[in-house]
């Protein structure tokens, strides 16, 4: 008992590690705590957001819901890009090689910078025409569309908060990522009733308050990441020599972020084209989707965190030159991910109306979050895998695999059996959700055949 509270002290307090030596159940426990944690906060996001924007209408709801579809695309640059800071980082510190570690951060940097800007006047400009498109009514793009102008218009915090958290992860230390996003956190919760509902000398903002705690919150967490990596420690620290352009840094990067990102928005405009086949169905049903999908991020996320624990050790190893060690890692992290998410999925099951109604108490609504819940939660023993293995593919810089997989399983195959099941057959909401499960189950299965053969050993960065 002293030793594992000895772990859970030192995975916590945090400190920039190599684990290409010693336990390995030791190694996961360390980087898998504080990444499930960091993880966890950042489902915490979406779900304390929905929470109180579900008290001031459905149609605030189903914008919330419509916005995130598409702000999931930035979602996407942001974790390839994070996919390709991991990996590089990690690679590094397996070689020993601390300068390359804190230059491959920088030009990392870099990159979000220039993306950001874009991404910003982007969706600044056709913030209106985002709604229309999604299929929002004219009421909602009256009333919400400075909600979504202001989330694409502050995008440079979403982008850096989860690329910064890659640098410390891909540097050994995990603890310092769940700490950036506890803090960023507790300042949304704080400020998103204040800024929604207009509480003591707080403008009430509706639904624009969230996008102001939201942003706030992570805007806060940026700054102390900047902080931390100019303050350095002992194995990553980022100073005056670094802050140049390393244009074969770049190239590099880019050649593994490209296809990382691209990798995550074929899955992201797999769930755009779902939600517009949702939106057929009603204000309703896009609102309890909305609410079951914030549910499912809440658990999906800590579940993330260990797949993120397997890519770092991936990286760390093979530039340690042990490959049979990196896979005994993801083995074992994929099968305490499963488990963790069979306990979750049975909970969802049995409890998934209570859940659903504590959110909305619109009868149709509750009904539609029920039904999405239980058929995702179905898949979640399929799902662990498929995430963790993923993970480990990006974590060796092999982000091809994964991309091509992603683009047969969500393109080829779950759009079409969305449509088909959801317009075609008639089975609504139900059908999309069956669609996603199928997709999902299937790409996993295909990952782990994949991963056995091993050719991701051999990926060079």
């Amino acid at each position: 008992m002293s030793k594992i509270f000895k772990t859970l002290k030192e995975a916590l307090s945090g400190s920039e590690q190599e684990f290409t030596t010693g336990s390995i159940n030791r190694a996961i426990l360390l980087l898998s705590i504080p990444m499930v944690l960091e993880m966890l906060m950042e489902g915490l996001f979406a779900l304390v957001d929905i929470y109180f924007v579900s008290k001031i209408s459905d149609e605030a709801t189903a914008t919330v819901g419509m916005t995130e579809s598409v702000v999931t695309i930035i979602y996407s640059l942001a974790i390839g890009l994070s996919a390709a800071a991991t990996a590089t980082v990690a690679r590094r510190i397996g070689e020993n090689d601390h300068e390359g570690a804190a230059t491959a951060a920088v030009q990392a940097a870099i990159i979000a910078l220039v993306l950001s800007f874009l991404i910003s006047v982007f969706g600044v400009i056709f913030s209106e025409d985002i709604l229309r498109l999604m299929g929002g009514t004219d009421s909602q793009i009256r009333d919400c569309a400075g909600y979504t102008k202001l989330i694409f218009g502050s995008n440079f915090v979403i982008m850096f908060i989860f690329l910064l958290n890659a640098v410390f992860r891909g540097a050994g230390n995990a603890s310092i990522a769940m700490w950036v996003l506890v803090i960023s956190n507790t300042i949304n919760i704080i400020l998103d009733p204040l800024f929604i509902f207009g509480l003591g000398p707080f403008p009430e903002l509706g639904v624009m308050g969230a996008a102001v705690a939201t942003t706030t919150g992570r805007g806060v967490g940026v700054a102390i990441q900047i902080y931390l990596l100019l303050r350095g420690t002992n194995i990553l620290k980022i100073a005056k020599r670094h802050l140049v352009l390393h244009l074969e840094t770049i190239k590099n990067m880019l050649r593994v972020a490209s296809t990382g990102a691209l990798q995550y928005i074929i899955a992201s405009a797999s769930w755009i084209f779902l939600m517009r086949i949702i939106a057929e169905s009603g204000t309703e049903a896009v609102s309890g989707y909305t609410i079951a999908i914030r549910i499912i991020v809440f658990t999906i996320m800590p579940a993330w965190g260990m797949a993120n624990a397997a890519a770092t050790l991936v990286g760390q190893n093979l530039g340690a030159g042990h490959p049979e060690r990196a896979e005994a890692s993801v083995w074992r992290t994929a099968h305490m991910d499963m488990l963790f998410m069979l306990v979750v999925s049975i909970v969802y099951f049995i409890f998934a109306r209570q859940i659903v109604s504590s959110f909305d108490p619109n009868p149709l609504v509750v009904e539609s979050g029920v039904l999405a819940l239980r058929i995702f939660s179905v898949g979640y023993v399929f799902f662990a895998y498929g995430m963790v293995i993923s993970s480990a593919f990006n974590g060796a810089g092999d982000t091809v695999t994964p991309t091509i997989i992603n683009f047969v399983c969500f393109w080829l195959l779950e759009i079409p059996l969305g449509w088909l099941f959801a317009l075609h057959f008639g089975y609504g909401l139900a059908g999309v959700c069956w669609a996603v499960f199928i997709a999902e189950s299937i790409m996993a299965v295909v990952l782990v055949v994949l991963f056995k053969r091993g050719k991701w050993k051999n990926v060079k960065i």
